[in-house]
């Protein structure tokens, strides 16, 4: 069974890591969360579930408004070949979460150590970074040092790259 909200925060309190979390409407997409954003402060998030050729899994989290050149990002990564989306069937079987749920708290649920994860540095660049807790109806507010520690913890050594060099 993946974790829930409450044991995830539970785990968070676990790790002396302080988060304030924010119930709202549910929203599926970055549009559809800009008037919830307003009231919050820090960097808000964008998710992606990625697979390569031959079947690596990523999870890259940016900056909501970013714009993300796959091609690049699999460079990046170190993946093989282009990427795709990982389907809803595999994003709940590995990371826990569904679709519109997107978070890199996922990493939790993903004790095997299947999933890649990869980080924008402008994100981090943020006091707090605001994601969701392993569901789209609450985001959650975190320092950055603070996610990059719970990634570890999960066994999860983030991959942090420069979204805007492959913007300039």
């Amino acid at each position: 069974m993946p974790a829930t909200r409450d044991e995830l925060l539970a785990r968070l309190a676990e790790l002396g890591i302080a988060s304030a979390t924010h119930d709202h409407e549910a929203v599926f997409t970055v549009a559809e969360s800009r008037a919830l954003k307003a009231g919050m402060p820090g960097g808000h998030t964008k998710n992606l579930f990625l697979k390569d050729r031959k079947g690596r899994l990523f999870l890259f989290t940016a900056d909501a408004e970013a714009t993300i050149d796959l091609k690049w990002l699999a460079a990046a990564l170190g993946a093989s070949g282009r990427f795709s989306f990982g389907s809803p069937e595999l994003l709940v079987s590995v990371w826990g979460v569904e679709p519109g749920s997107v978070t890199p708290f996922g990493a939790i649920n993903d004790a095997e150590g299947r999933v890649t994860v990869g980080l924008d540095a402008s994100l981090l660049r943020h006091e707090l970074v605001n994601v969701h807790p392993l569901t789209n109806t609450a985001t959650t507010a975190l320092a950055p040092d603070d996610l990059l520690r719970f990634l570890r913890a999960t066994g999860h050594e983030p991959v942090i790259v420069e979204l805007a060099r492959a913007e300039a």
